[in-house]
């Protein structure tokens, strides 16, 4: 079985290449990191990720419009930011699992690995509206 693609968009040199390895570490293959919005879009204009983790702020604005694009593939996805959760803030950016920086490997690892095992949207044919699925089923 092909290890789960997870996508990283963080604008933080030293912090996505620690990600990076961590999740390596972890038996993630990592997508990016990538340091800008329009890097990440660019990426998800050919590609989509099993999962993904966010930084909300990043170089050219928010991760918004990629959060957005991964919630209309129905990829799960966590943010992992210096901020702390808003209930007030952009709805794409609710009801998602949400890190403050920093955490552990393993706290990453846990909430990343719960990710995988979230139903997900498969994509249907046009005259089918999406269903929900569970990872693995037919």
């Amino acid at each position: 079985m092909a290890p789960t693609r997870c996508m990283i968009v963080e604008d933080q040199a030293l912090i996505g290449m620690s990600l990076e390895a961590s999740l390596e570490d972890a038996g993630f293959a990592v997508e990016g990191p990538f340091m800008s919005k329009a890097q990440a879009l660019r990426w998800l204009e050919n590609d989509t990720p099993d999962i993904a983790l966010l930084d909300v702020m990043i170089k050219d604005g928010t991760s918004v419009e990629i959060a957005r694009a991964l919630k209309s593939r129905g990829v799960p996805f966590a943010v992992y930011s210096g901020l702390p959760p808003n209930a007030h803030g952009p709805s794409e950016l609710q009801d998602v699992p949400w890190l403050e920086k920093p955490v552990s490997r393993e706290t990453l690892a846990a909430v990343l690995g719960e990710l995988v095992t979230q139903p997900r949207y498969r994509t249907a044919p046009e005259s089918e509206s999406p269903s929900l699925q569970s990872p693995g089923s037919p």
